[in-house]
């Protein structure tokens, strides 16, 4: 771990001192994870204990852990992600399991009845789940009970309460000791801040109850600090790299939403996390996976700190004072020389690609003109190749002798190989110039 230089840490200061002033924020602590670790952290305001572990409430950003857990028991083959909620909570929706993930279930916003985030939590799932909205698949509409429904099926699964089930498989693996259902000391005071004079409201605090897996959780920087490196890294104990990939992929229509994961371009950039909010609290957590940078931000008002555009400063800050340190370059080991005669340049019909290969045994087909059909691919214990990305994402890529089937193009070592399977064929007599054309031949 390199640690900030003083001109990076004071300029991330500045963000956060801003925006605690600006927001009118009692208080407003923040960290900046990178290579894994907390590098930096801070806070402006009145801060009622040490800024690494003070808990905060972190409303919605609960619905990426519900994910989490909730992608194990997929892992874990006890249930599918195209499974109806009704194949396991009878009675509730019948959309998919990745459709509630992703809020494209078509459930309402919002639980029937009080505003619940300010009463007593409800107890039973008709309390809180309503008729849908959309027809299911077909819009993005964030749903809160949509989540609850989540969390009520690890209870299913599991056999026992939600936040057990937390604690046993997030937080405690990833040492995230102070983060709880409940505040314990020491905790901020949430506030209300009048928007035309100086002066509090106290926010009071309600357990949501069966609405807890949509936004109940109270965290510190240093704990979210620790989840953001594994959000980013990936933790066997909890995760493979592999499936916090397969999380952060587009599921919503607009590419604003994944499978627990909220998705924004800022500034160019890709950012990955979740905003949240409750009565009294404002929180962000961005990952930037390309930089392996995080971003975490918290604040104790119920409005006026733009807590997600703060976090996604603070990346920058470090990205662009700071830019990654590549890891070094090393040969592969021992290679398959079959893989390696895969490379270099392929055609379909007309168009150049090159096949670069790479260390992780992971294949390039990058077009070798301007932008294009790029994409990565992984072999399959069949000896074909997945599409990880880009215009063949999902694809299956075939190598034969003289050819790659990829979709149905066929890619040849010479454009129209008269030798390979060319759909259509290729006229026998070959190239020609203009004149030969012309006349015919």
């Amino acid at each position: 771990m390199i640690e900030l230089l003083p001109g990076t840490s004071r300029a991330l200061l500045h963000r956060v001192a801003t925006a605690q002033r600006e927001g009118r924020a009692p208080s407003v602590v923040a960290g900046v994870v990178r290579e894994g670790a907390l590098v930096w952290a801070n806070g402006w305001g009145d801060v009622p204990g040490p800024v690494t572990e003070t808990r905060y409430r972190i409303g919605s950003l609960t619905k990426t852990f519900v994910a989490v857990l909730v992608m194990r028991l997929r892992n874990e083959g006890l249930l599918g992600l195209d499974d109806p909620c009704s194949k396991h909570l009878p009675g509730t929706t019948d959309a998919s399991i990745a459709e509630l993930l992703a809020h494209t279930a078509g459930l309402p916003a919002e639980s029937p009845g009080p505003w619940w985030e300010r009463t007593p939590g409800r107890t039973g799932l008709d309390q809180v789940v309503s008729e849908p909205l959309h027809p299911a698949g077909r819009v993005f509409h964030y749903s809160n009970p949509g989540y609850t429904l989540l969390g009520a099926l690890v209870e299913k699964l599991r056999g026992e309460p939600w936040g057990e089930a937390l604690r046993k498989e997030i937080l405690e693996p990833l040492g995230m000791t102070r983060t709880s259902l409940l505040p314990a000391a020491p905790h901020a005071q949430g506030w209300a801040v009048h928007p035309h004079a100086d002066v509090l409201l106290p926010e009071a605090v309600q357990d949501v109850g069966i609405m807890a897996p949509a936004g109940q959780l109270w965290s510190t920087v240093g704990d979210l600090g620790a989840f953001g490196a594994f959000l980013l890294r990936g933790d066997d104990r909890v995760l493979p790299l592999g499936t916090i990939a397969e999380m952060r992929e587009p599921a919503a229509p607009g590419e604003i939403y994944g499978l627990g994961f909220q998705l924004a371009r800022v500034g160019g950039r890709l950012l990955i996390g979740h905003t949240g909010s409750m009565p009294g609290f404002l929180c962000t957590l961005w990952t930037s996976p390309g930089e392996d940078l995080a971003a975490v931000i918290l604040a104790n008002c119920t409005s006026g700190v733009l807590v997600g555009g703060t976090a996604a400063d603070l990346i920058r800050i470090v990205a662009d004072a700071e830019p990654a340190i590549p890891a070094p370059w090393r040969p592969a080991p021992a290679t398959d020389p079959a893989l390696v005669a895969l490379t270099g340049t392929w055609y379909w019909g007309t168009s150049p690609f090159t096949v670069h290969l790479h260390a992780n045994s992971t294949l390039d087909l990058v077009p070798a003109y301007g932008n294009g059909r790029a994409t990565q691919f992984r072999r399959q214990p069949d000896g074909t190749w997945l599409g990880l990305n880009g215009y063949y994402h999902g694809e299956t890529l075939r190598v034969a002798a003289d050819h790659f089937d990829l979709g149905t193009f066929v890619f040849t070592r010479q454009p129209y190989d008269p030798a390979a399977p060319i759909p259509g064929g290729v006229d026998p007599a070959g190239w020609r110039g203009v004149q030969k054309a012309a006349d015919g031949a």
